[in-house]
């Protein structure tokens, strides 16, 4: 990443790193496996040919548990119909409409599926059983500011095992910390377009890798299905907290939108045309010799889409089986790149197993999270440094416009150059020669390459001098060239070698290729 900063230097304002957005699952354990299941209905007492009305009976008792909350508090409770309706816009109306600030908005209550389970008849043994079976039920959307996460929501699921999920933005989190240590900042969307001290918002970023999850969400959990521990009596059961779902979120703010659109173009290409299978492999830590290693088993994919509509620009996206990394530009001066990680067996980590150290794969539970973040830092920087060598592109049109106009030089006009004219274009093509790269060219080296015939006439030669003279003060006033100090010698600038260059290439060029290019 520091390659890709020191490049863009001039065009970048600063850069932090961190939680995006957070899915956690919260699992009963006991209760989330066949066996478990069937144990705790035989601990209980409850026979499998009455699991359908005893399923029925705590599911309600958990429903109106978790409803009892949003009623004490006055927050309304309403049932979405359609699976198209926004949710989250939905509650964000509820809260601009009521003024909330903190604590419970609303629940959302929608029809939608689930793994639970079922009672079948197995005839070959002559009983029944129970196994897994995918179903619906209804679940519950508690959204609420939260008072340390901010605007985030929890899910519940209201049939056996009654599995949460808890969706947590940690940009959100981050602009409430800031808020806290009076750190200005400009925020768009989730992501900050501006930041007034970056070193100190970094540091709080980072202080949410190592924070107490277990805790906060065993918190939420009890606050949002209360009836548990009278469903499962004297065990005592807690919900399991695991990471289905992490984005880590590396933004470069740029300093204005324009420098960021003359990139964009040009980092999109490149990842297309230059990341193939090995490099996308190197970006999630994979390690790659020669070509695809022959253990790995799995799908590697590209591509390049469209955002959604409340979005703008185009993304571009590598995927290893199930985790990813990708980029794309937010809020028009932010360049995001995001290593999403669903799928933990493809990720290592070091884990004492039988006594000692060894590579694993790394679980999803909380207490994986410090790692998981590491391995999502590493993948955003191998990324940004593989970006390092695409620099902004400069059109024909932004070099030569002014070129062509004329202008005012230590108090006289000079005209502008006819780049498409033979006469301006020896010229350029002269002043460009490699021999004048090092010791520079003067008048008379000009007069030896612009005129067929050498002279020997006087007059003749201070009317060639003059006219020498006067194309490299044009030359001078449209920044082409520099006088090299206490000589009579002219060095071509780097705007001049740019120009130079680049209308050598477009005279060069073959027709059908730049029509096809248009």
């Amino acid at each position: 990443m520091d390659r890709f900063i020191q490049e863009h230097g001039d065009c970048v304002s600063g850069w932090i790193s961190g939680w995006d957005r957070l899915r956690f699952r919260g699992t009963v354990r006991m209760l989330a496996n066949v066996t478990g299941m069937f144990r705790f209905l035989c601990y209980t007492g409850h026979l499998l040919k009455d699991f359908g009305q005893y399923a029925l009976g705590v599911s309600q008792k958990v429903r109106a548990a978790s409803l009892a909350a949003a009623e004490a508090c006055g927050r309304p409770v309403i049932h979405l119909n359609s699976p198209s309706t926004c949710k989250e816009d939905s509650a964000r109306e509820i809260e601009e409409r009521d003024g909330i600030k903190e604590g419970l908005v609303c629940v959302l209550t929608a029809t939608e599926g689930c793994w639970s389970y079922n009672i079948r008849s197995n005839r070959e043994r002559g009983e029944l059983e129970l196994i897994h079976a995918y179903r619906k039920c209804q679940h519950l959307y508690h959204y609420m500011i939260h008072p340390v996460f901010g605007r985030m929501h929890v899910r519940l699921q209201t049939w056996l095992p009654f599995n949460l999920h808890v969706c947590v933005n940690g940009r959100e989190w981050l602009s409430r910390q800031m808020q806290a240590a009076g750190i200005s900042h400009r925020r768009s969307d989730n992501c900050f377009t501006a930041i007034d001290d970056l070193a100190a918002a970094q540091i709080l970023a980072d202080q949410q890798v190592g924070f107490d999850w277990a805790k906060a969400l065993g918190s939420l959990g009890s606050q949002v299905n209360p009836a548990l521990p009278s469903i499962v009596g004297g065990y005592r059961v807690e919900y399991y907290w695991s990471l289905d779902q992490s984005e880590w979120a590396t933004d470069v703010m740029f300093k204005n939108r324009q420098a960021l659109d003359a990139l964009y173009p040009a980092l999109l290409r490149h990842g297309m045309g230059s990341f193939g299978s090995p490099e996308v492999m190197r970006f999630m830590g994979r390690s790659v010799e020669v070509g695809i290693t022959p253990r790995f088993s799995g799908e590697i994919v590209s591509d390049v889409a469209s955002r959604p509509d409340k979005y703008e620009g185009v993304r571009i996206k590598h995927r290893i089986n199930r985790n990813s990394v990708k980029l794309y530009n937010k809020a028009g001066n932010v360049l995001r790149v995001e290593t999403t990680l669903n799928d933990m067996r493809d990720i290592q980590t070091m884990r004492v197993k039988n006594g000692r150290k060894q590579w694993t794969a790394m679980r999803k539970g909380v207490a994986d999270m410090p790692r998981r973040a590491e391995v999502s830092q590493k993948s955003n920087e191998r990324y940004l440094d593989a970006l390092a060598d695409v620099s902004t592109p400069v059109p024909l049109k932004a070099l030569t416009d002014k070129l062509s106009k004329p202008v005012t030089w230590k108090g006289k006009r000079v005209r502008g150059l006819n780049l498409l004219s033979e006469e301006d274009s020896a010229l350029l093509s002269a002043a460009g020669r490699g021999e004048f790269l090092i010791n520079g060219l003067r008048n008379r080296d000009l007069q030896g390459l612009l005129f067929a015939k050498a002279t020997k006439n006087t007059g003749e030669c201070r009317r060639r001098c003059g006219q020498v003279t006067r194309k490299l003060r044009m030359l001078r006033a449209h920044g082409l060239i520099h006088k090299v100090p206490h000589t009579h010698r002219y060095m071509v600038s780097e705007r001049g070698r740019q120009v130079i260059a680049a209308l050598h290439a477009a005279r060069e060029a073959d027709i059908r290729k730049l029509t096809n290019a248009a």
